[in-house]
């Protein structure tokens, strides 16, 4: 299934469908998160920390229909997946003026739980989503997606972010297994391409949906994270 075009003229600060950052959701966030008189890499590292933490990571039961896709949302709703936190923090840095850009992704995860490679039909996940930032002159990436507290749980070391440096690559955990790798790099994108992503979920991982409802099947990433430390005995997890 091919992904969508790039667009051909790039909007990088324009609101959305999706990247609504006009709304008074995402403006009461950001002014939240960011501080006063910051400098744009100050504002941009500032909302990359309370987008990874602030919103709790969930792919469990995540809304991936195009309301709750929609960033004003997911500040309501206070938990998504990589899709969710992604359009948050690009819509946050789009209110600050900082041009954003959506990247969309295919990685294989060597240490998803076993109930979540059963409904993904492997490690391999389709859509993982992270940002393209522009600060100081060039673009650099950014994936606001695992919050602290589930890295600890899994015994990841979290994704930390300085605004000048790419930050996108989880290789190992924290013993040194392998964790995620990039399979594919499909594109940047203004908006999330949404028919395409649900066309390609649904093809890809059915099992994740289980019926004709855009939500994901239920579960918890933290029981997960408890049980298969439960089954092998030490503290020994991750997530996809």
């Amino acid at each position: 299934m091919n992904p969508p075009p790039e667009p051909a003229a790039a909007a990088p600060l324009a609101a959305t469908e999706f990247i609504d950052h006009e709304s008074a959701e995402v403006r009461a966030f950001v002014r939240d998160a960011v501080p006063a008189a910051a400098t744009p890499t100050e504002q941009a590292v500032a909302l990359y920390y309370a987008v990874r933490d602030g919103i709790r990571y969930e792919v469990y039961g995540a809304d991936l229909s195009r309301e709750g896709l929609r960033a004003s949302r997911v500040v309501t709703g206070g938990s998504g997946m990589c899709m969710h936190k992604s359009v948050l923090y690009a819509a946050g840095l789009r209110s600050l003026g900082i041009p954003a850009r959506l990247v969309l992704t295919d990685v294989r995860n060597h240490l998803a739980s076993d109930r979540l490679k059963q409904l993904l039909g492997g490690d391999v996940f389709h859509q993982h989503a992270l940002v393209s930032i522009h600060l100081e002159g060039r673009w650099v990436k950014a994936t606001p997606v695992f919050n602290r507290t589930l890295c600890r749980l899994y015994r990841m070391a979290p994704l930390e972010f300085d605004g000048t440096a790419d930050s996108h690559l989880h290789p190992f955990d924290e013993q040194g297994r392998r964790q995620m790798e990039f399979l594919r790099v499909h594109g940047e994108y203004d908006d999330l391409p949404y028919d395409w992503i649900i066309a390609d979920l649904r093809a890809w991982h059915p099992g994740l949906f289980p019926d004709d409802s855009p939500h994901f099947a239920g579960g918890s990433l933290v029981r997960d994270a408890h049980e298969t430390t439960r089954q092998q005995g030490h503290g020994t997890a991750a997530t996809a």
